[in-house]
């Protein structure tokens, strides 16, 4: 895959107006200060305790799923009818690189904040829940390389919907599920080694930075 062609530079997060410091004086502020990692509940899954640094936190506006505006990172699937033909509607799968794997997984609270964000370039993901609470993903376009880490303003937050789950193209990166109740289940499609040969992962809190998810 080709990758985008931009320099990255968040090893100085404040090059971004998306959440730049002067935002911290502003009444509709996207950029706050947050206690050091370990010190608060609302940390997204797997923050160290160990840094004493204080992270620069961007707020991330959630939107209304569509297939419309989900069309870059991947495709809306929702129920049909049966006996409904094949079409361009139902997920487009790509799982020829490996043994299919199709099961549930059970994950604990994860709140509604990231400092990590992963791409899986060997393979479509379908994601959904079991249940009737919404989850949450933040998402960003493929760009082929961890060398080409989404930039604040790449970032899009969804809202995702009992009844629906969603196929997220070769490549997309992405930081979820999230949720706030105690646990959730989902069914996740993807390969037997996913996790092992493919998960290629950013970590921003190396730039001291981190996202919360606002959700209106």
């Amino acid at each position: 895959m080709k990758g985008i062609a931009h320099k990255n530079c968040l090893s100085r997060p404040d090059h971004f107006p998306f959440c730049s410091p002067a935002s911290v004086t502003r009444p509709k502020k996207l950029f706050t200060r947050r206690r050091p990692r370990g010190s608060s509940t609302g940390l997204a899954a797997g923050n160290s305790a160990a840094s004493t640094k204080d992270l620069r936190v961007c707020h991330l506006p959630v939107n209304d799923l569509t297939p419309g505006n989900f069309e870059p990172f991947g495709q809306v699937v929702g129920p049909s009818y049966d006996g409904k033909e094949y079409g361009a509607e139902d997920a487009q799968l790509v799982l020829d690189q490996g043994t299919p794997r199709f099961y549930i997984m059970r994950l604990p609270r994860r709140g509604l904040s990231f400092d990590r964000i992963t791409y899986h370039a060997k393979v479509t993901q379908c994601l959904g829940s079991i249940g009737l609470q919404p989850w949450y993903m933040a998402v960003a376009a493929p760009s082929g390389s961890v060398e080409e880490w989404p930039r604040p303003e790449d970032l899009h937050a969804f809202r995702i919907p009992a009844g629906t789950f969603i196929k997220l193209h070769q490549g997309t990166w992405h930081a979820g599920p999230l949720f706030e109740e105690d646990s959730m289940a989902f069914y996740n499609l993807e390969l037997s080694d996913t996790n092992v040969v493919d998960h290629n992962t950013h970590d921003y809190s190396t730039s001291d930075l981190q996202f919360l998810l606002v959700d209106k």
